[in-house]
């Protein structure tokens, strides 16, 4: 078993992490789909952000029922499912265009998501296990960089797509006549139609390459003696698996929120004044290109460095970044802002691989109830929404991530306290 998993562990992990990269790209088209939708449909901040809310949402509700699919099937059946849903998710995006209805939207993206969910629940385990444990650190923080990737590609292809043109030439976010209305989400029907042909060539690459999967990566063969097909219920008996999904929460959360409104806060005359356009670009090139960079450099640092000390320093520096952005205003406030991502970027795979590793519970059930936590970015961005509305402008929302990261932090400093299984092997179940 070891032989066969160690020969065919290198190929398993890089199609592993197309689906990081996959998930990255589709998610980041939510920022820009923000700030269009509000112009589109003439939204409130808070109402714009029901396009967050619905998307992860999805987490909270399907990821358990995830956990539970990924037991009894397995990680490439997981995943295959889990595409074919997200392409149905894509459809209904064009039947919303079609009727012109903001909710058939927000059913849009909560189908979409529940396909990610099940996703991630296979996908962030798997990268984690496909190699040596001591390692789980390196390889599911390299595979978060291409995530990161994805993530400045998507926004990019989005904001191109959905910002451009005519319809918001005057700069702004509101769109005053119909033709520029039903070119607003003629411009989203096409970003969509370009993920749904995306995802279907994924599907075939994971067809092609599901018995490499498998065998690659290590599982307790349908036994049941690791207790990995035990309920996925079992990570909320696990202190440290409750302590990394609020840890999850908080992180998903405050990154969501800070991204979500980005593209507007840039806007404002008193920050920037830079068209939706420009600001979408700023947003793609250094927030989330901070964290590309940091993925990548932090994948270095993370076999130099303890992880929870690592995790400590950059949670502290994005809490002071996130409170100066809140307290300043101008280019100053711009600046921190944006500098946030490059901070951001080791956090969620090593708040996730710190959690596998203290959990007393089995890998799936603990990837699952961590991803039930990405929830975190329904909830925190709509009261950054909220905020925004009652205070009248984006900058007031910062103090969401500043109470966010507060929390991490917690959570980092007792991590560093306490030693993990730094060196046990993360099983995963096999399909029956």
């Amino acid at each position: 078993m070891q032989s066969r998993s160690a020969a065919g562990a290198l190929p398993a992990f890089i199609t592993v992490t197309c689906l990081f990269f996959a998930w990255g790209f589709i998610t980041s088209n939510n920022d820009p789909l923000i700030a269009a939708l509000r112009g589109i449909y003439s939204l409130s901040r808070a109402e714009a952000m029901l396009t967050q809310f619905a998307f992860f949402l999805a987490y909270g509700v399907f990821s358990l029922p995830a956990a539970a699919v990924l037991g009894r099937l397995g990680p490439s059946k997981t995943i295959m499912a889990s595409l074919g849903v997200m392409i149905l998710g894509c459809f209904i995006v064009l039947a919303a265009s079609a009727a012109q209805t903001y909710a058939l939207v927000l059913v849009a993206l909560f189908t979409l998501a529940a396909g990610i969910t099940a996703l991630q629940v296979a996908a962030n385990p798997l990268a984690a296990a496909l190699g040596v444990p001591e390692k789980s650190h390196f390889r599911l923080t390299l595979a978060q960089a291409f995530n990161s990737l994805g993530v400045v590609l998507g926004v990019h292809l989005g904001s191109s797509l959905m910002l451009s043109g005519d319809v918001f030439k005057d700069g702004g976010a509101t769109i005053t006549d119909e033709a520029s209305r039903i070119a607003g989400l003629g411009a989203v029907n096409h970003a969509f139609l370009i993920i749904a042909a995306f995802l279907l060539a994924l599907g075939l690459l994971i067809f092609v390459m599901r018995h490499r999967i498998e065998n690659a990566v290590p599982h307790n063969g349908g036994t049941g003696a690791a207790g990995e097909n035990a309920s996925p219920l079992t990570a909320l008996r696990s202190g440290w698996a409750l302590a990394g999904a609020l840890a999850i929460f908080l992180y998903v959360g405050s990154e969501v929120s800070i991204g979500s409104i980005m593209i507007n806060f840039l806007n404002q005359p008193e920050v920037l004044g830079v068209s939706l356009l420009v600001a979408g670009g700023m947003l793609a090139n250094y927030y989330w290109g901070g964290a590309l960079i940091g993925r990548f450099l932090g994948s270095g640092l993370l076999a130099v460095f303890p992880a929870p000390i690592l995790l400590s320093v950059m949670v502290a520096v994005a809490g002071l970044l996130s409170l100066a952005a809140f307290t300043l205003s101008g280019p100053a406030a711009a600046w921190c802002a944006l500098s946030i991502g490059l901070f951001n970027s080791i956090m969620f795979p090593t708040i996730f691989t710190l959690t596998l590793q203290r959990s007393s519970a089995p890998a799936s059930a603990t990837s699952g109830l961590l991803c039930v936590a990405i929830v975190g970015g329904a909830i925190l961005p709509f009261i950054a929404g909220k905020i925004a509305d009652v205070t009248g402008g984006f900058g007031h929302a910062f103090i969401v991530p500043v109470i966010g990261y507060a929390g991490i932090l917690v959570f980092a400093l007792a991590a560093a306290r306490v030693k993990g299984a730094e060196h046990a092997t993360v099983a995963l179940p096999s399909g029956h």
